[in-house]
């Protein structure tokens, strides 16, 4: 009975937000699916307009809607653009809520769910496992990008060519860490993220150099779990819920002045999601969430806004000698504002020159399961990514997130790139190294 009080709560809230939709159609000239597809059902127009009668007639076609909804990669550059400022991606993530609070999830989102994610520790040993097995079933595709594709076709991996899951992942690293600040003043807890702990841990290992560098104390809690966006986007809540309260115990509000994250997706969804999702949960959890809201940064954020590097050096062209192009994280820019931060960043980066590729923040096409369910699609997106970053020259290409590097790394490997794909952050970190200025992760 308290599933069904939240989900006509959630209907009605729905209802609220629709009202303010005009159909005007100028998502139509900022959105990466429309572009490829031309479908006015693609666009959050049409998806806005469906969700109308969705409400209406709930019971009739939710299979359908589900359908059209899931074609969404939540990208925000609807939401971002809107002159009628309507909340689209809340939108979209309460109606998946609504969807899958009636109709239940598929049995392989259950497993993934609710049976691995939910559950950190386990999910931690079967991706180990996953790790030491994967090259029974996998083959090195490009050296230089560090990818892999399957040595036979299968549903799940398809054509693509993916960064492979690390032996060692930064949790076993590091398992904890809790440093005190020095000359800074200032300690930061830092949520990882899973593909970071399972994909990208030298991403990771820069934010602890870095820190160390900076004498910004550092907390890293054990047994961290999943930001919950994965669940979050199949519209199963209860996991969700799950990994927020499992994530709230570990970061006790009052030991850190802020959290930090390399991930572009985990800061937008502590940040956005988190406290729109426990809008129904005691004042407590609502207080802690939103305080927690409040203190979080991405890495690069963190680094330039609070002056943690007062000491950069201005360096001329001739010392820039490696030049790098970087692509905008849509949930970075468009949903937080936040991109001239990790150009501030990579400018400090002795060694690095800084080249912008056209259509910078033009999304990739990773969109999280989208890539899953519609990877023809989010191919094509990547491969006008790819073509962005060869035009601009650059040998190299930096981001702010994860998703993004595999994404991209997919597209430039299929086209026979040889393109380093690497983290701002990591080109921070190498600078300060190169300069003897940097100790290495496991020496904090």
């Amino acid at each position: 009975m308290g599933d069904m009080h939240a989900l006509i709560q959630l209907m009605r809230e729905v209802e609220d937000q629709l009202a303010g939709c005009m159909r005007c159609g100028m998502c139509q000239s900022v959105c990466p699916l429309y572009a490829q597809t031309g479908r006015e059902a693609d666009v959050a127009r049409g998806k806005l307009a469906l969700l109308d009668g969705l409400l209406k007639e709930m019971f009739d076609r939710p299979d359908s809607v589900r359908e059209r909804l899931d074609k969404c990669l939540l990208c925000g550059s609807c939401q971002a653009g809107c002159p009628s400022g309507v909340r689209v991606i809340d939108i979209f993530i309460k109606a998946r809520a609504i969807l899958t609070g009636f109709s239940g999830l598929s049995l392989p989102q259950q497993l993934i769910f609710k049976g691995m994610l939910a559950h950190p520790a386990l999910f931690d040993r079967l991706t180990q496992w996953g790790s030491r097995f994967q090259k029974l079933v996998t083959r090195p595709v490009n050296d230089m990008l560090g990818t892999s594709c399957a040595r036979m076709d299968t549903p799940l991996i398809g054509r693509r060519h993916f960064k492979p899951l690390v032996e060692k992942p930064f949790h076993r690293m590091v398992p904890s860490l809790d440093i005190s600040p020095g000359r800074s003043g200032i300690k930061v807890a830092f949520f990882v993220g899973c593909l970071i702990d399972k994909i990208f841990p030298q991403v990771a290992e820069a934010v602890v150099s870095v820190c160390a560098h900076h004498e910004v104390g550092l907390l890293i809690p054990q047994g961290q779990g999943c930001c919950g966006i994965p669940a979050l986007s199949a519209g199963d809540t209860r996991t969700f819920r799950r990994l927020l309260m499992h994530n709230l115990d570990l970061f006790p509000i009052d030991a850190f002045d802020f959290l930090v994250t390399a991930c572009a997706t985990c800061t937008s969804t502590i940040k956005k999601l988190w406290p729109l999702m426990a809008e129904r949960e005691n004042r407590s959890v609502r207080t802690q969430v939103a305080q927690l809201a409040q203190k979080t940064l991405d890495i690069s954020e963190f680094l330039v806004s609070r002056n943690i590097f007062p000491d950069a050096r201005q360096y001329d062209s001739v010392a820039h000698s490696v030049a790098v192009t970087y692509h905008d994280p849509c949930h970075l820019k468009k949903s937080l504002g936040v991109y001239t931060q990790p150009r501030i960043l990579l400018q400090a980066a002795n060694g690095y020159r800084l080249e912008e590729m056209a259509g910078a923040d033009q999304c990739c096409g990773m969109g999280g399961s989208f890539n899953l369910k519609y990877y023809d699609i989010s191919s094509r997106i990547g491969a006008q990514k790819c073509d962005a970053i060869r035009r601009s020259g650059c040998q190299m290409v930096a981001t702010s997130c994860p998703a993004c590097m595999l994404q991209i790394s997919d597209a430039l490997s299929q086209a026979g790139d040889r393109v380093h794909v690497r983290h701002v952050i990591e080109l921070y970190a190498e600078s300060l190294k190169q300069n003897g200025d940097c100790p290495a992760a496991h020496q904090t």
